[in-house]
């Protein structure tokens, strides 16, 4: 018997590779599906089964696509009704995979049809749960994503999690290898561990949603307290799982398409298609189109895509790193957004060639920002997480996170420097970026953000743990 998990950092996401005896399962693929398939020939095996956890909010799944390459069967658990042909799976069902048994868990709460996979060994005995997004490290997965399941609140939905959990999930024996759907990173969490596999006995001692004597009034109340709105991208990925989407070498090839600095700004003006720059942020500080939104392909981006530009319809034009094109492309179809409808051949180094304006972001080193604040009271404006704020900050910064920044506009005031700072420095300039855009012009960006800030002169509030938030 064979297990991989083919994390996905931006995504925070785990896929599985199961072998036996030549016969493969995967679980959770991603969209561009060429890696499972290479997998499996390489060992001369055949995928026999897909199996999805549920109808997945953050990304968009491989599940199709597979399918129509490899003739494996996708398996759902109860309650999913999907407009593609696959297997609906009862409660405790078994599938036979070589020598192993998968058997279906259905365990809602997440999402109603969530299930979680439990794989019984060639003796029969457990020895992985592939728990998708009801059990997580250190945390379960969020019961507000009503879109899933309109006719229950949040609290219900946490009232059954939590009968899942307890029925389905802590009856397993301790030993139980626990493979779950994300880590650290994901919004379908909010405590999630930075490690990727544990146990159920790790977890029974560990995550505060599986304590012995917790009430049910209780667990509602601690999985529901705090939760950020989700992205506003997740319910459209939802139907893209649900009623199915293009192969990826279509949506890739159709965004391949080159431009000239003239047809590219035809193209922008024309379409209302947003100029995605997703170079490095000190390439885009020193010169980038007016109006263009930067988010780095180095860092969290697919998530940040979603959350920000919010419609997956949304036309966008590209400009890249060398090289970096098709990860782009992909990387975006990861999240639903298909439509790529070109990008600036050249680079903005063809752009600079013709003499079209280009446009910077004041970025100033930590010192200097330190220098300038011990001088005048200055505007900071420190576009973390609340979280991140309330646990160490700038004093007198006000806080704006990036994913709220568009509610926040009015706070901003073009005739003073804004001083604008996250943790390292990637999300101040998508913040930037935006303010720019809008109109918002008098920005300074802070190299390296509060992580570098803290090596200076500057007044900082006193630390408090995030866990006691």
């Amino acid at each position: 018997m064979k297990i991989e998990q083919l994390y996905t950092g931006c995504l925070a996401q785990g896929a599985y590779y199961i072998e036996s005896n030549g016969e493969v399962a995967i679980i959770d693929p991603l969209r561009e599906v060429q890696t499972y398939i290479d997998m499996a020939e390489n060992r001369g095996a055949k995928i026999k089964y897909i199996f999805e956890t549920h109808f997945h909010a953050d990304f968009v799944s491989g599940h199709v696509t597979l399918a129509e390459r490899t003739g494996g069967e996708i398996v759902y658990g109860p309650t999913a009704n999907p407009d593609f042909e696959c297997t609906i799976a009862t409660d405790n069902q078994e599938f036979k995979l070589g020598g192993v048994t998968i058997k279906v868990l259905h365990t809602p709460g997440h999402t109603m049809e969530s299930s979680s996979y439990l794989l019984l060994n060639e003796n029969g005995k457990e020895h992985s749960l592939f728990s998708g997004d009801t059990l997580f490290l250190g945390d379960v997965g969020r019961p507000d994503l009503a879109q899933k399941a309109a006719s229950m609140t949040q609290e219900e939905l946490a009232g059954t999690l939590f009968d899942s959990l307890r029925s389905k999930i802590m009856t397993l024996p301790d030993d139980t290898i626990v493979y779950p759907g994300h880590g650290a990173g994901s919004a379908c969490g909010k405590n999630m561990s930075k490690e990727t596999v544990g146990s159920i006995g790790d977890q029974k001692a560990t995550n505060y949603a599986l304590r012995a004597d917790m009430t049910r009034d209780e667990f509602i109340k601690d999985v529901t307290d705090g939760l950020l709105a989700p992205p506003a991208y997740f319910p459209m990925n939802v139907k893209l799982n649900k009623t199915g989407y293009k192969d990826v070498k279509e949506v890739v090839s159709k965004g391949k398409n080159p431009l000239s600095p003239e047809e590219f700004e035809s193209a922008a003006n024309e379409t209302g298609a947003i100029v995605l720059d997703v170079r490095h942020q000190s390439d885009f500080s020193e010169g980038h189109i007016p109006r263009s939104i930067f988010i780095g392909i180095a860092g969290n981006f697919a998530p940040w895509v979603g959350s920000l530009i919010k419609d997956i319809e949304q036309p966008i034009l590209l400009i890249t790193p060398e090289g970096m094109l098709e990860e782009t492309i992909i990387r975006l179809s990861r999240v639903g957004f298909d439509n790529v409808i070109g990008y600036l051949e050249g680079g903005i180094n063809a752009w600079k060639d013709l003499g079209k304006e280009i446009d910077t972001v004041d970025s100033i080193t930590p010192e200097e920002f330190a220098s300038r604040k011990s001088d005048s009271e200055i505007f900071v404006v420190d576009v973390r997480k609340e979280s991140e704020y309330m646990s160490e900050h700038v004093f007198n910064a006000i806080n704006t996170p990036l994913s709220e920044i568009n509610m926040h506009l009015a706070k901003y005031n073009d005739d003073v420097p804004s001083y604008v700072h996250c943790a390292g420095g990637y999300r101040s300039m998508i913040a930037s970026s935006i303010l720019k855009s809008r109109g918002v012009h008098n920005i300074v960006e802070v190299q390296g953000g509060f992580n570098a800030i803290k090596g200076t002169s500057v007044g900082i509030s006193e630390y408090v743990c995030p866990t006691t938030l």
